[in-house]
C-alpha cells in the first residue's frame, strides 16, 4: 500500500515590525517639516534682499545657514548616505540633533535681532519678513524638541557639546556686535585694548569649533600626538585667563572713551551687547573647565 504524502505549502508572508514603519513615518513627517522650514527661510532671503549692515549679513547668514544644514540632512538619510559615513561620525542621530538644535538656536537669534534692528511700522517688507522667520523658527524649535526627547547619546548632547556649541554661538553674536559698534562709530575710534579683545574672542571661537569637529570625528583624533582632554583642559585654563583679559579691556577702553556721545543708543547697544556676550562666554569657560578637571 503506497501512502502519498501531499505537502501543502503555503508561502508566508514576512512581517515588518512596526518599528521601521513608525521610523519612516516619522522620518517622513520630519522632512515635511524641514521642506516647510527650509521653504520660509528661503521666502525671507528672497523677499528681503540684501543687507549690508554687520546684524543684517548676521541674519542672513542665519537664514541660508538654515536652508542648507536640512537639506544636506535629508538627501543624505534618504540616500542612505549616513550608513557609509559611520566610519567617520559613529553617530548620525547625535549630529543630526545637535545640527538642529543649533538651527533652532540660531533662527531664534536672528529673528529677534531682526525684530530690534530692521521693524519699523512703514516697513512692510521687514515685516513679512519677521512673520516668515517667526514661524520658521517655531517649526525649528518643535522638531528640535521633538528629537531631544528621544534623548540621543553623543558628544553634542552632552553636557560638555552643549557648553562647546553655546560657546561658539555666543562667540559669533560677539564678534557681529563688535564689527557693528565699529562700523557705526567713528573711523578713528580703534582702541587698542578693544581691538585685542577682538583677536581673542575670535580666535577662540576658531579653536572651539575645531574641537567641536575634533570630538565629532574620532579618526581625526588619531592624528593628535596627545590626547584630546589633555588638549581641552589646557585650552580652557587658556581660554578662562585670556577671556578674563579680554572683558577687562573690552570694558575699561569701551566705556572710559573720551568724546563719547551718550545719545548714540547704537553704539550702547553694541558695546553693552558684547560685555553681556563676553561675560556669558566666560562663564560658559570657567563651567568647561570644572567639567574638564572632573573627567580626568
Amino acid at each position: 500500500m503506497k501512502l502519498s504524502l501531499q505537502l501543502n505549502i503555503v508561502p508566508t508572508r514576512r512581517r515588518l515590525p512596526p518599528e521601521l514603519f513608525l521610523n519612516v513615518y516619522s522620518f517622513k513627517r520630519r522632512k515635511v517639516r524641514t521642506y516647510f522650514s527650509v521653504a520660509l527661510s528661503l521666502l525671507i532671503v528672497i523677499f528681503r534682499g540684501r543687507m549690508v549692515s554687520p546684524w543684517g549679513v548676521w541674519c542672513e547668514f542665519v537664514w541660508v545657514f538654515c536652508i542648507i544644514v536640512p537639506l544636506v540632512l535629508t538627501v543624505v538619510e534618504a540616500k542612505m548616505w549616513h550608513i557609509l559615513l559611520a566610519v567617520f561620525l559613529p553617530n548620525w542621530a547625535d549630529l543630526t540633533c545637535g545640527l538642529t538644535v543649533l538651527c533652532a538656536a540660531m533662527i531664534t537669534s536672528a529673528t529677534l535681532i531682526f525684530a530690534a534692528v530692521f521693524i519699523c511700522l512703514s516697513c512692510i517688507s521687514s515685516i513679512l519678513c519677521f512673520i516668515f522667520s517667526v514661524v520658521a523658527a517655531v517649526v525649528f524649535l518643535v522638531d528640535a524638541v521633538m528629537q531631544k526627547m528621544k534623548c540621543p547619546s553623543g558628544y553634542l548632547s552632552s553636557p560638555r557639546g552643549v557648553l562647546r556649541t553655546a560657546e561658539a554661538f555666543t562667540a559669533c553674536i560677539i564678534l557681529t556686535a563688535a564689527t557693528d559698534h565699529f562700523v557705526n562709530g567713528e573711523w578713528f575710534f580703534r582702541p587698542f585694548g578693544m581691538m585685542c579683545g577682538i583677536i581673542v574672542f575670535a580666535v577662540f571661537l576658531l579653536v572651539t569649533v575645531v574641537i567641536i569637529v575634533l570630538n565629532l570625528l574620532k579618526l581625526l583624533q588619531c592624528l593628535l600626538s596627545f590626547g584630546l582632554n589633555m588638549m581641552e583642559l589646557v585650552f580652557n585654563i587658556v581660554a578662562v585667563l585670556l577671556y578674563l583679559l579680554a572683558v577687562i579691556l573690552w570694558l575699561v577702553f569701551g566705556y572710559k572713551r573720551s568724546g563719547y556721545n551718550p545719545y548714540i543708543k547704537c553704539s550702547y547697544t553694541d558695546l553693552n551687547t558684547v560685555s553681556i556676550g563676553a561675560i556669558v562666554n566666560l562663564v560658559f569657560y570657567i563651567v568647561d573647565l570644572v567639567l574638564s578637571f572632573k573627567s580626568r
